[in-house]
């Protein structure tokens, strides 16, 4: 039984790991690569993978939040996550930081991988 996750720190995890290996990512990207970890965890799990609602659309799903978060950057490259503010418990100091990356089961983290890999492929064939 896979875990249900926020969005955004699955976002997170995602633009880490396109970055870390060179690929361009933005926002329709990040909804494209959403749409398949949510139909592979669907299809693998028989739940959705994200606290937040999932629009359907025609060509796969939109996760508001997410969208509406990276919405500025438009097409242009996103190099680091958004972030999120963090009030510790007992202290008066509001912390700015990037939302966490999950802490996903082996099998959770293979079927994010597939959905990556599956977009790198995408961009390959678009490039050659």
């Amino acid at each position: 039984m896979g875990n249900v996750y926020r969005a955004q720190n699955v976002t997170a995890y995602i633009i880490y790991e396109l970055n870390e290996s060179h690929h361009f990512v933005n926002n329709k990207s990040i909804q494209n690569i959403l749409s398949t970890v949510e139909t592979k965890w669907q299809q693998t799990f028989g739940h959705s993978a994200f606290e937040e609602i999932v629009y359907a659309k025609e060509k796969g799903y939109i996760v508001k939040e997410v969208f509406e978060e990276y919405e500025g950057y438009g097409t242009s490259h996103i190099a680091l996550p958004a972030t999120e503010y963090y009030l510790k418990y007992g202290s008066f100091q509001l912390i700015e930081r990037t939302y966490a990356i999950p802490n996903f089961t082996q099998e959770e983290v293979t079927l994010v991988r597939l959905a990556l890999a599956q977009y790198r492929y995408r961009l390959f064939l678009q490039a050659s």
